[in-house]
């Protein structure tokens, strides 16, 4: 079985994007925190809006769905689940729950990480929830001709319990004696995590998880505000190909994590500007119309009312539409389509 050392990364010279990736990060940070320190009421409903998003997004990137109607209601009202694919909603809202509530109180060690896995499957009957896995998993691809493909082998099931217990401990060791830069070290943790492929179901979901959960303890909150897994299924394609890339020579320690480094604090990045937007809408004291207004000029092409509605979290429901009806009558808008297909765009 390969070794791990995340020693060795404080000695790499980084290239300038992941430099400039990182410096950005921090600035952004920092610009949240005063935020959060200004003003940490009215950012009650971003948190509920990410909760939604996140549980609705990570899910279904590995093909778990249901309507949006009954993702607010498992997620917001705690519903009962009706079928299979809302009991894993349902626990990806737990374990999602238990991270925002204790991040602080959750240690990074197998016993841990198992605990969680058993969360995401504690709605239906699963004999391997909480136990690594037990058969041989891969990662495949499939394509439009019917072709299958296996893009990488996972390590052996009699592997993984000491694969786990190893990436955990260095994670733990480099963080806790401040050997490495945090935001290198837990995009290499998360990679690692994949390519062990430690459980029979689940790893996809268990990876956002995980990655929320390491950047919430380093003092990087923006997920709490801005979902990043919904980033991520909106681009998945990035996602897989920065994972693939990485993945190769990953057996005997030669693989290369920058394309997956790249990826990941792209995406943080990407969040965190987001939430100053959004955050900007929140604190400037407007009308429903033009706080409407300002969300539509930061659109680009067709958008929908939920697209306003997330920008917009101290506004109801009833005064989005209703600003919505009024820039529509007033020319700024224009509106097509019908029922669940109304989108909208701007005509100056």
């Amino acid at each position: 079985m390969r070794t791990f050392n995340y020693s060795a990364l404080k000695g790499v010279k980084w290239d300038s994007d992941i430099l400039g990736l990182i410096a950005a990060i921090y600035k952004e940070a920092g610009k949240q925190e005063m935020c959060l320190k200004q003003s940490p009421e009215k950012l009650d409903k971003l948190i509920e809006i990410a909760k939604v998003q996140s549980t609705e997004a990570s899910n279904a990137i590995e093909g778990i769905l249901t309507t949006s109607t009954r993702i607010r209601q498992l997620v917001e009202e705690r519903t009962t689940p009706r079928n299979r694919d809302e009991q894993e909603i349902a626990g990806y809202r737990d374990a999602l729950n238990i991270i925002h509530e204790n991040f602080d109180a959750i240690p990074v060690t197998r016993n841990y990480i198992l605990q969680l896995h058993k969360v995401l499957y504690s709605h239906m009957s699963n004999p391997m929830a909480g136990k690594t896995k037990n058969v041989q998993n891969y990662i495949s691809a499939s394509y439009t001709d019917g072709r299958s493909e296996i893009l990488f082998t996972p390590l052996a099931p009699f592997e993984t319990p000491e694969a786990l217990d190893r990436i955990c401990e260095e994670y733990a060791r480099v963080t806790g004696n401040a050997e490495a830069e945090p935001l290198i070290v837990i995009p290499v943790f998360i990679h690692d995590f994949l390519c062990i492929h430690p459980f029979n179901d689940g790893n996809g979901r268990m990876s956002r998880l995980l990655t929320a959960l390491l950047l919430y303890q380093n003092g990087f909150y923006v997920g709490r505000y801005i979902s990043l897994e919904a980033k991520i299924a909106k681009n998945k394609e990035l996602y897989y190909d920065a994972l693939r890339r990485s993945q190769n020579g990953w057996h005997v320690g030669e693989e290369d994590p920058v394309p997956f480094i790249k990826y990941l604090l792209g995406t943080i990045l990407a969040a965190y500007r987001d939430f100053d937007d959004r955050f900007a809408l929140v604190e400037t004291k407007l009308s429903a119309e033009e706080t409407v207004r300002r969300a539509t000029l930061q659109k680009i092409g067709r958008f929908k009312k939920q697209d306003i509605r997330e920008m917009c979290p101290s506004l109801s429901i009833s005064s989005v539409e209703g600003a919505l009806r009024k820039l529509v009558a007033a020319g700024e808008l224009k509106r097509e389509g019908v029922g669940k297909s109304i989108c909208y765009y701007r005509l100056k």
